[in-house]
């Protein structure tokens, strides 16, 4: 009971990270459901006395992977489903889902993927940068200079948000 227990204290944590890395709400939810879903399923690979978080973490993050290739060889294959999104749309709801946007998320979603899972764990989550270049199977060298370059243009996208 206390691998479910300790799952479901992450949960808010884990959100946050699929929220980064898909950049839509519901994605990001999808994203969650299925890395608790394969945490339940695979709950005997995770070793007692490790970090679940960065078990958590490195299963999603290898999920989104996995789901934007899939999405990659969908979308040569099939018309987008954006493609028919406006259809009778009056704009109300793309106004209200822009205004909800904060500067900061506009300004991680400009990033590039690597840089923003990058501050994801190590600004959001709080990660060290031994576990975040472990969790993204990168040398921490790798990890450092993504960060800098994150934070680089984090600043000048908020500085001429500002």
């Amino acid at each position: 009971m206390a691998f479910e227990s300790d799952l479901l204290a992450l949960l808010p944590r884990l959100r946050r990270f699929a929220l980064s890395l898909s950049r839509d709400a519901t994605d990001g939810d999808d994203l969650c459901q299925m890395a608790v879903e394969r945490a339940l399923k695979s709950r005997d690979q995770w070793q007692p006395g490790t970090r679940l978080d960065s078990w958590m973490f490195r299963i999603m993050r290898n999920l989104w992977i996995d789901e934007v290739r899939m999405r990659g060889r969908r979308d040569r294959t099939f018309a987008p489903e954006e493609a028919g999104a406006t259809v009778g749309d009056d704009g109300d709801r793309r106004i209200e889902m822009a205004l909800e946007v904060t500067d900061v998320g506009r300004a991680m979603d400009r990033l590039p993927p690597e840089q923003r899972e990058a501050i994801a764990l190590v600004l959001v989550e709080g990660f060290a940068y031994r576990e975040a270049a472990e969790i993204l199977d990168i040398p921490m060298g790798t990890l450092t200079s993504r960060l800098v370059r994150g934070r680089e243009a984090l600043m000048r996208e908020l500085g001429e948000a500002a």
